[in-house]
């Protein structure tokens, strides 16, 4: 049998594909082909995804709701019937990648089968409702031993090769040490003080650490940099608040260290092999597990608690996270 494989993740945040990523290699590894993965526009796939080898080809759909679900849905089907795939696995419980899947006559339609998705699938094996409460990542390891199917690593891997044509040459060519900071967060509660980071970076600068610091946010957080840069009056800081996400890969990749919030940058920061130390307070640290992200936490913190309080962030002092990270690099140095 010619193997033609897809992936359908519908899944809009950056953080929560990257999640997925060894599980769509493992895929790859199984059936010893390429990839076609099928993603929201808002990933951004085809551009953090471009300098890994196992995908074959990265497709959007915009998975919208309402009047357009339908639209949505027969593109995605004619999609499939054009691309004639032997196999579409669906790692999420949304059920329009199945009805397209079925329509399409695709022999084989994999996915974790809760509630009505399990109507559209080829196999008589699917998750219970209670699986629906796991992390993304322990969810993707039932639906894939439950189908036999082996993971080799857990941990999120990415690529980016800095001579492309679409990185500016100025990260590149910047011989100064520097470190990042992902300042933001889709997220307000997961979001340390724009004060403490300032703190932090003072303390870092002493030790010697830097000669500059990316400051990571998006465009809509600009205000969050702006404040940083002018509470510090230092020169030290870069305002990467306008940068595409190519250029934050970028000079997330050229860092020495990333220190930042729970969110997209951290989880890319990990996969690029960057030591990454996440500032965790009102989230549980227990979902990083599956990656190489360094937890830092207050003294009483409590793990698996939501605070949706972004007060609750000032538990984390910018002398435990100074320590922590301080001690931890004399000790992997």
């Amino acid at each position: 049998m010619n193997e033609n494989i897809c992936v359908v993740y519908t899944h809009s945040k950056l953080g929560d594909l990257i999640w997925q990523l060894p599980y769509i290699k493992a895929l790859s590894e199984y059936h010893k082909k390429k990839i076609t993965i099928i993603v929201r526009a808002s990933t951004q796939a085809k551009k953090i995804l471009k300098d890994l080898d196992h995908f074959d080809n990265i497709e959007y759909n915009n998975f919208r709701k309402g009047v357009y679900y339908w639209i949505d849905t027969y593109k995605l089907y004619s999609f499939l019937k054009q691309k004639n795939f032997s196999h579409l696995y669906v790692l999420d419980k949304v059920s329009r990648p199945a009805i397209a899947a079925k329509f399409a006559k695709i022999k084989n339609i994999i996915g974790p089968g809760i509630g009505n998705q399990k109507k559209w699938l080829t196999t008589k094996t699917y998750l219970n409702k209670e699986d629906w409460k796991l992390s993304y990542s322990d969810l993707s390891q039932k639906i894939f031993s439950i189908n036999n199917i082996p993971i080799y690593n857990l941990n999120p891997e990415l690529k980016i090769n800095l001579e492309r044509e679409d990185v500016d040459k100025k990260i590149v060519e910047n011989k100064k040490r520097v470190i990042s900071f992902g300042i933001d967060s889709g997220e307000d509660f997961k979001m340390w003080y724009e004060e403490l980071f300032v703190e932090l970076a003072n303390k870092l600068y002493e030790k010697d650490l830097f000669d500059q610091i990316y400051l990571v946010c998006g465009k809509k957080n600009e205000k969050m940099a702006s404040k940083i840069i002018n509470l510090s009056k230092k020169k030290y800081f870069i305002n990467c608040s306008n940068y595409n996400l190519v250029n934050i890969m970028a000079v997330i990749k050229k860092s020495i260290f990333f220190v930042g919030n729970n969110s997209g940058p951290l989880n890319m920061a990990s996969a690029l092999g960057i030591k990454s130390y996440g500032l965790i307070s009102n989230d549980p640290v227990s979902e990083l597990k599956y990656s190489n992200i360094i937890a830092i936490t207050p003294d009483n913190y409590v793990d698996n608690v939501w605070n949706r309080d972004r007060k609750g962030m000032k538990n984390l002092t910018v002398e435990k996270a100074y320590n922590f990270i301080i001690e931890n690099l004399k000790i992997t140095n």
